[in-house]
C-alpha cells in the first residue's frame, strides 16, 4: 500500500501502482470525468501514471493552469501529427504550451504554409481528435532515440543532451514525438482547435541558426470557449497599444532612429508628464528625494554590481574612449549609480532611512524578432527608487512602498491584481549573488509584509531577482489578460559589493538594506498595459485633452474662444476645433480621438452663455447644456471619484 497526500492534506492508502485517475474517481466520478493532468511530488505526469511511492499528488481540470497547459501540449502533438501527414518530410522540433495556447516549430524545407493551409490543418487535427487516441508514454534508449530520428538534426541535437535513462517518447495514433510528459488522457477531449498565425524563429533561439516556421494554435474542451476566445482577440486588435498610440498621436517609430526606440509626440509627451508628475507628488509626501545620474557609467561600475555577469551578453556593447583601456556602458540598470550617490557621504542610523528617486532611463539589447511595441524595447524609463535602510525599519519601509503600489493602482483604474513572492530556485543557487543566510532574511521579510498588509499572494519559486527576491503585482487588464506591474525588492548583497556603510547607535559600521522599487515598472510598458487597459479611454485625471470645444459655424469663433479661457481658468486642458467644417465631421474626429467631452457651441449657447457637453461614445441624445462654471464642477467631481488621495 502507498499512502497518498492530497492538497487539502489528507492522507489516503491505495494499492501499490493506483494512477491519478485512479485516485479521482475513488473521491468522485464527477471529479474523474474533469481531470485531464496531475503533477505528483511536484512532477508532472499523466492522469494513466502507476503511483508505486508515498507522495503528495495534485489533480488538475482545465480550470487549472497547469491543466491548461497539459490540454495544450497535446494538442501541439496532434497539431504536429497532422503537419507531417499533410506535409511529408518536413521536420519537427519544439512544441510547447505557451500562456495562451501553444506553437510547434517546424522546418518546412521547401514547401510553404499561409493562412489559406489553417482550415485544412484544422479539420485533420479535430479529425485525428475524434478518434480519441489515448497519450501513453515509454521510455527509450539514447541509441533507440537517435536512430528513430536519425534524419531530423534538430531532434538530435536535443537527444544528444540529454543522459541515457531519462529519455521518453509519447505516442498516439500512429504518431510519435519526444517528449518529456504532461499530457491529457486522450486526444477525444479536444473539441475546438484554431491555429491563430504561422511566423519565423529561430532554431533555439539564436539568430544565428537556421530559421524556421512557428505555428501558433490554441484549444478548447468546448466549442463555445473558442468562439468567446476569438472574440476577445479581435477586442484585444482593436485596443492593441501600438495602433492606438498611433490613432492618438502619442508615440512613434523610426527605421532611421533605430528599431526599439520609441519617439514620444507631442500628446505622449504629456501624457508621460502627468504620470511622472503625479507618481513625484505621491513620492514628495512619502519623503522621497528626486535624483539624476548619467546615461552611461564605467563598466567596472557593473562589473562591481554583477549587473554586468548576468546580463552583459544583452547589453549594448562597450563604448571606447580615446584614453586607452577604458570602457563605458549605456546604463542596464539605475541602481548601481544610485548606491554610489550614498557613497557621496557618511551617514548615521539618524539620518535613515534614505530614499532616492528618479526617472532614469535605461538600455538593453533586445534582438529584433523580441521587440514589441512598447513592451519591449531598447531604451526604456524606469520610476526607479532605492531606499536604504537600517534592519529594524526594513518591515515599515517594505509596508510603505505598498502602499504606494496600491494608490497607483487604484488611481489608474487597475483593481484586479494579485501579489508573487519571487524567491531563490533551491535547486539552482549558482543563479544568484550573496549569502543563504541574506536571502533568508530578505524572503521572510517581503512574506511578512505581504502577510500583514493582507494581499492575495503566492510563492514562485525560482523568481527572484539574481540580487534578491521580490514582491511583483501580477494585474489583469479589461480583457482578462495578466501583467507584472510594480516590483518591490529587498536587496542585503548591492550593499555588500559597493560596501555602503552607516553608523549606529553602538557607534560601529553597519551595512544598509537596500529596498528597489518601482510601481510603474517603466514607462514605456506601463503606458503599453494602460492604453490595452482602457482602450485609449484613460482616467479624466490622465487625458491629454479632457474636452474639445467644437462650433457649429465661424460665426461663434469668439464666444468658443471666450469658453475655452474659461475652462482654462479651471484648469481643464481643452482645444478649440474652429475649422470650417460640418459639425458631424467635428464629432466622428472627435471620437476617433476619444476626447472624453465635446462641448458644443452655436447660437442658442452664444447668446445664453452656456455650452452643450456630448460625452465620448454617447448618441448625443442625452446632451445636457450647462454653463462652463457647472461644467468645471462635474469634471473635478469625476476627478476626485478616480485620483485616490495619498
Amino acid at each position: 500500500m502507498i499512502k497518498i497526500t492530497l492538497p487539502d492534506g489528507s492522507v489516503k492508502e491505495f494499492a501499490n501502482g493506483t494512477t491519478p485517475m485512479d485516485v479521482a474517481l475513488s473521491i468522485s466520478e464527477g471529479l474523474a470525468r474533469n481531470v485531464i493532468s496531475a503533477a505528483f511530488n511536484g512532477t508532472t505526469v499523466e492522469t494513466s501514471t502507476p503511483l508505486t511511492t508515498d507522495g503528495s499528488l495534485i489533480l488538475y481540470t482545465w480550470n487549472n493552469e497547469e491543466g491548461k497547459k497539459a490540454f495544450w501540449h497535446s494538442t501541439s502533438h496532434v497539431m504536429a501529427q497532422a503537419l507531417e501527414e499533410l506535409y511529408p518530410g518536413i521536420k519537427l522540433t519544439i512544441g510547447p504550451a505557451i500562456d495562451n495556447g501553444f506553437y510547434y516549430d517546424v522546418d518546412f524545407g521547401d514547401k510553404k504554409i499561409s493562412d489559406a493551409d489553417f482550415k485544412k490543418i484544422e479539420d485533420r487535427v479535430l479529425e485525428i481528435s475524434r478518434e480519441k487516441h489515448e497519450f501513453k508514454m515509454r521510455s527509450v534508449s539514447k541509441a533507440e532515440a537517435l536512430a528513430m530520428y536519425k534524419d531530423n538534426e534538430f531532434k538530435t541535437e536535443l537527444i544528444e543532451n540529454l543522459e541515457d535513462g531519462t529519455i521518453t517518447f509519447c505516442d498516439h495514433a500512429t504518431f510519435t514525438d519526444l517528449c518529456r510528459g504532461g499530457h491529457i488522457p486522450n486526444t477525444g477531449i479536444i473539441k475546438a482547435m484554431k491555429i491563430l498565425s504561422v511566423a519565423g524563429a529561430y532554431w533555439r533561439g539564436n539568430e544565428k541558426n537556421k530559421q524556421l516556421t512557428r505555428v501558433y494554435g490554441i484549444s478548447f474542451p468546448k466549442q463555445k470557449d473558442l468562439t468567446e476566445y476569438l472574440q476577445l482577440l479581435e477586442e484585444a486588435k482593436k485596443r492593441d497599444h501600438r495602433k492606438l498610440g498611433k490613432e492618438l498621436e502619442l508615440f512613434h517609430f523610426s527605421q532611421r532612429v533605430g528599431q526599439g526606440l520609441p519617439l514620444w509626440l507631442p500628446k505622449g509627451a504629456a501624457l508621460r508628464d502627468r504620470l511622472e508628475q503625479f507618481l513625484k507628488k505621491a513620492q514628495k509626501k512619502a519623503g522621497y528625494e528626486q535624483v539624476v545620474t548619467p546615461h552611461i557609467g564605467q563598466k567596472e561600475l557593473y562589473v562591481t554590481s554583477g549587473h554586468y555577469a548576468k546580463y552583459g551578453a544583452d547589453s549594448f556593447q562597450p563604448i571606447h574612449t580615446p584614453a586607452e583601456g577604458e570602457e563605458f556602458l549605456l546604463k542596464p540598470m539605475n541602481c548601481p549609480h544610485h548606491c554610489e550617490i550614498y557613497n557621496a557621504r557618511p551617514w548615521s542610523y539618524k539620518d535613515l532611512p534614505k530614499r532616492y528617486a528618479e526617472f532614469g532611463t535605461v538600455y538593453r539589447y533586445e534582438q529584433s524578432g523580441e521587440l514589441h511595441g512598447l513592451t519591449r524595447v531598447r531604451g526604456f524609463t524606469q520610476d526607479d527608487a532605492h531606499i536604504f535602510c537600517t534592519p529594524d525599519q526594513l518591515d515599515a519601509e517594505f509596508k510603505n512602498v505598498i502602499d504606494l503600489v496600491l494608490y497607483v493602482f487604484g488611481s489608474l483604474g487597475f483593481e484586479n491584481f494579485t501579489a508573487q513572492v519571487s524567491v531563490r530556485d533551491l535547486d539552482n543557487p549558482d543563479k544568484y549573488i550573496g549569502s543563504v543566510e541574506n536571502w533568508e532574511k530578505a524572503e521572510n521579510a517581503i512574506i511578512s509584509a505581504a502577510r500583514d498588509k493582507g494581499l492575495n499572494y503566492v510563492i514562485e519559486p525560482g523568481e527572484a531577482a539574481f540580487y534578491g527576491p521580490k514582491l511583483d503585482f501580477m494585474v489583469k487588464d479589461a480583457l482578462g489578460r495578466s501583467w507584472q506591474l510594480g516590483t518591490i525588492q529587498v536587496d542585503y548583497n548591492l550593499p555588500e559589493r559597493f560596501e555602503l556603510t552607516y553608523k549606529g547607535s553602538d557607534n560601529e559600521l553597519h551595512r544598509p538594506i537596500m529596498i528597489h522599487r518601482a510601481p510603474f515598472g517603466s514607462m514605456e510598458r506601463f503606458i503599453a498595459i494602460l492604453l490595452e487597459h482602457t482602450a485609449g479611454n484613460f482616467p479624466l485625471w490622465l487625458m491629454p485633452e479632457q474636452a474639445i470645444i467644437l462650433s457649429l459655424s465661424e460665426k461663434y469663433e469668439k464666444y468658443a474662444e471666450k469658453v475655452l479661457n474659461l475652462l482654462e481658468n479651471h484648469e481643464i486642458r481643452a482645444l478649440l476645433d474652429n475649422r470650417n467644417e460640418t459639425i458631424g465631421k467635428k464629432i466622428r474626429e472627435a471620437e476617433t480621438q476619444k476626447y472624453p467631452f465635446m462641448l458644443i457651441v452655436g447660437e442658442e449657447e452664444a447668446k445664453n452663455g452656456t455650452i452643450s457637453v456630448r460625452r465620448h461614445g454617447d448618441d448625443g441624445k442625452s446632451n445636457q447644456t450647462m454653463t462652463v462654471e457647472a461644467f468645471a464642477e462635474i469634471v473635478q467631481e469625476e476627478i476626485n471619484k478616480t485620483l485616490k488621495q495619498f
